[in-house]
């Protein structure tokens, strides 16, 4: 999506950060350029108020579930030994 006008960062590049920046997972300078682009650009502040919804829905109705510590711990788990097989087979140059 881009609404054609010049911002200093692109609208899909907003959209595709938008759950980042509901989560508070940006970092400062990119949540004031996610929060300036939304505050000049109707289109994307219109899609997150979308997402938002979505989010604040979603965190209404399974907000209070938790995976049992197991399953995290087995996830976990399987994870760490998928990043260790990748890095033993990354291409690594002489």
């Amino acid at each position: 999506m881009s609404c054609g006008g010049a911002h200093e960062i692109d609208c899909r590049k907003v959209l595709d950060a938008v759950f980042l920046y509901l989560d508070g997972e940006c970092n400062g300078s990119q949540q004031n350029l996610i929060r300036s682009h939304l505050d000049e650009c109707s289109p994307c502040l219109r899609e997150f108020g979308v997402e938002h919804e979505v989010k604040m829905l979603v965190a209404r109705k399974c907000g209070g579930e938790r995976a049992p510590d197991s399953l995290r711990l087995s996830v976990l788990a399987r994870l760490r030994a998928a990043r260790s097989s990748a890095d033993a087979t990354e291409f690594r140059p002489d």
